[in-house]
């Protein structure tokens, strides 16, 4: 088959700057080959290159004595004591999730739990955080039904319980939906796997399902705009399997067990491209391949196609060759590929023959360590326009608007079309600001969060940067976790725009500050960048999701709300207003500055929650819709009214930060607010939970009549 010949539209459609070509050139002095032209556009895209954003990732806190692998691998590792590990990572699939819902919302499933048990981890927890557009655009009922069963249509097969996640819409995510994908699993802490080879002449062996032409340039796709050619990249879309999926998993972790295994890599973005180069410069070694040992479903399929195909279900490893027959074995019984496709070889050259033809020759430590850098231009985000007067609403009918927009109503129709029972360790299930799954076998629980607030990033991204964090924080000490560390997921629109760049750059300033200050280090992430349609960008929105343990069943702060109980704020209410949830779903309006964060405050806040637990029946974390609608949701929750003792605007839905509602006896009341003094907390009464009415001030509603809109409008919006 004839090779296209190398042209500047063919350079540009592989999303390659003339300079980036120039230097390509230069690198191997020469014209490069089509299929070279592939692997270069496969490992210098920014979806794996991270080549706009490596510059300021590095100034993220990734350490701690916690910590057993940061940012680097497939996912990171964090100690949960007694020779465990807890291993997780969140990774987006938005582009393709846009182009074709289904599927590319299961595949972001797929690879995100790939990336877990590659580290010989096996999942124990899924989340996902998805943004769509506004609720009557044209495109959005189809994207959130397309992704919400994709989800579930692999995960559920898989058979992954799902802990919790987000869902939110906003105009700004029109063109591009977001589906960031979240996994954690368990692992002994001394048996977790990497991905550096090592040792010469070693055989790299080809695992899973076999290659065919889906996702081809799905890693370049995924690191442009979109416009009106959007339909044109369908078909670099992946197709998954979950059954095939989860006989990978068995036999991979069998696989493991052999001793078989030196090194191993998830075969995603870029597919037998990145995980062969990465496996080689993380060992400092080259690797040699013969495409035609490679497992393919499909004919006469080119070098090009086999080395950018993104087909799912699908590892690379470096085999320790006495170990061959006994790791053929276990993919054997499997009814899975098991193929030696190449070996390790001294020199810094990744070598692709097919059909007796070199069809790359290139040295590869360029294509990983050494791929472009850029420090792009950027501008600080100008101070937000100062509030406006802000009219007074009956705290009823402005705590309605709230339970009736898709944003902040009950979520259930979502979460009940995911499995959150299986394996049976589900302690806490989604619904509430953290999930919990029991440690099987012992006392142990991990808690699991998912948090960010776009419309704060926008306006003020040092603080929403901030703020997301310290709201995971407060999701997991909530329910009495100790929070471990964070993984994170940076979605941003174009970063050649400065005013994008700037966002960037103080988000990650503000995550940073927060991650440092609260004892919570990034240990895996993913940064997704070009979320834009027609120049239009969606709002800043790096997500965080973290990690937090529970070390016994008795230190669980449930959701234990009954007849009588004292409603308690801890912290500081100032009333901020600014960027708030009644702001925007009542008056249509996003100015004032995103509330400021006071990390001290977050963290001698969080530790007096979690050192008083066992005074505390019921807790949650005051965020959106502030008092107002975290009174609500713990009273309905636990099917009893309330009522909130307040008169101010600011009082009810103010989003000041470091804030908890705690519900509680009178006895124990007492001997919070003496504990509370005691730490220099501020602590106060402002109602308490009795009858079949939800009071807010001198305002009221039946309990049930609040609790039917919270329940049925989301279902009624989109089912």
């Amino acid at each position: 088959m004839n090779e296209p010949k190398i042209t500047d539209d063919l350079i540009a459609s592989h999303g390659l700057s003339p300079d980036e070509y120039d230097r390509i050139l230069q690198i191997i002095g020469r014209e490069p080959t089509f299929t070279e032209l592939g692997i270069f556009s496969a490992m210098w895209n920014e979806h794996c290159s991270y080549k706009s954003s490596k510059i300021h990732l590095k100034k993220l806190p990734t350490t701690g004595p916690q910590v057993i692998c940061g940012p680097g691998e497939n996912a990171g590792v964090v100690d949960i004591g007694d020779g465990q590990a807890v291993v997780f990572k969140m990774e987006s699939h938005n582009h393709p999730s846009y182009i074709e819902p289904y599927q590319g919302a299961a595949t972001g499933m797929g690879g995100i739990l790939r990336d877990v048990f590659t580290m010989g981890a096996r999942p124990i927890a899924s989340m996902n955080a998805l943004s769509f557009g506004e609720p009557d655009h044209p495109k959005t009922r189809q994207l959130v039904h397309g992704v919400v069963e994709g989800i579930g249509g692999y995960g559920n097969a898989f058979g992954v319980p799902c802990a919790g996640g987000e869902v939110r819409f906003d105009p700004a995510y029109n063109g591009n939906c977001l589906v960031n994908a979240f996994a954690a699993g368990l692992a002994d802490a001394d048996k977790i796997f990497y991905s550096a080879a090592s040792g010469l002449g070693m055989p790299v062996v080809y695992l899973g399902a076999k290659t065919g032409r889906d996702g081809v340039g799905g890693a370049t796709m995924a690191s442009a705009e979109f416009d009106d050619t959007i339909e044109e990249k369908r078909p670099t879309v992946q197709v998954g399997d979950p059954f095939t999926e989860k006989r990978l998993m068995e036999a991979t972790l069998e696989l493991m067990q052999t001793g078989a295994v030196i090194s191993i890599q998830d075969m995603g973005a870029a597919g037998l491209t990145c995980s062969a180069v990465e496996m080689g410069d993380k060992g400092g070694l080259g690797v040699k391949l013969n495409l035609n040992a490679v497992p393919v479903r499909e004919e006469n399929m080119t070098a090009y196609e086999m080395m950018l195909s993104e087909s799912q279900e699908r590892m690379l490893m470096v085999l320790n060759p006495e170990l061959e027959a006994e790791a053929k074995a276990v993919f054997d019984k499997w009814d899975l590929d098991f193929a030696i496709v190449g070996e390790t070889i001294a020199e810094d050259r990744f070598v692709i023959e097919h059909d007796g033809t070199v069809k790359a020759d290139l040295p590869l430590s360029k294509l990983a360590s050494e791929a472009p850098e850029y420090d792009r231009p950027w501008e600080p985000t100008p101070a937000a326009e100062e509030l406006a007067d802000v009219p007074s609403i009956d705290p009823i009918d402005g705590l309605k608007a709230l339970l009736a927009s898709p944003n902040y109503t009950s979520k259930q129709w979502v979460f009940e079309q995911y499995d959150t029972m299986v394996m049976a360790d589900s302690a806490r299930t989604p619904g509430a600001g953290a999930g919990i799954m029991r440690v099987h076998g012992t006392d142990k629980s991990l808690a699991f969060t998912s948090d960010v607030t776009p419309r704060y990033v926008k306006a003020n991204p040092v603080e929403g940067g901030k703020q997301a964090v310290a709201e995971a924080y407060r999701n997991l000490t909530a329910v009495g976790a100790k929070p471990l560390a964070t993984t994170d997921n940076l979605n941003f629109g174009n970063p050649e725009k400065p005013e994008i760049m700037g966002q960037f750059v103080g988000a990650l300033d503000g995550i940073g500050q927060a991650c440092a200050a609260l004892d919570m280090p990034i240990v895996s992430g993913n940064v997704s960048l070009y979320n834009e349609t027609d120049g239009a960008g969606i709002l800043p929105t790096p997500t965080i999701g973290a990690v937090g343990l529970i070390d016994h069943p008795d230190n669980i702060i449930g959701g234990d709300v009954r007849e009588g109980h004292v409603a308690l704020l801890v912290g500081t209410c100032g009333g901020h207003l600014g960027q708030s949830a009644i702001l925007a779903e009542v008056f249509g309006r996003t100015d004032g500055d995103a509330p400021h964060v006071d990390l001290d405050a977050e963290k001698r806040n969080g530790d007096f929650i979690r050192e008083n637990r066992h005074l505390i029946n019921a807790c949650t974390d005051l965020s959106d819709g502030g008092l107002a609608l975290a009174a609500f949701e713990l009273a309905e929750a636990a099917d009893v009214g309330v009522w909130i003792d307040a008169s101010e605007m600011g009082s009810f839905f103010g989003e000041d930060q470091a804030r908890y509602l705690v519900a509680c006896s009178f006895d124990k009341a007492e001997a919070l607010m003496i504990a509370a003094g005691r730490a220099g907390v501020p602590i106060v009464s402002v109602g308490k939970f009795s009858g079949d009415t939800v009071w807010m001030g001198n305002s009221s509603a039946p309990l049930t009549e609040l609790s039917e809109i919270y329940r049925n409008s989301f279902a009624d919006t989109f089912a």
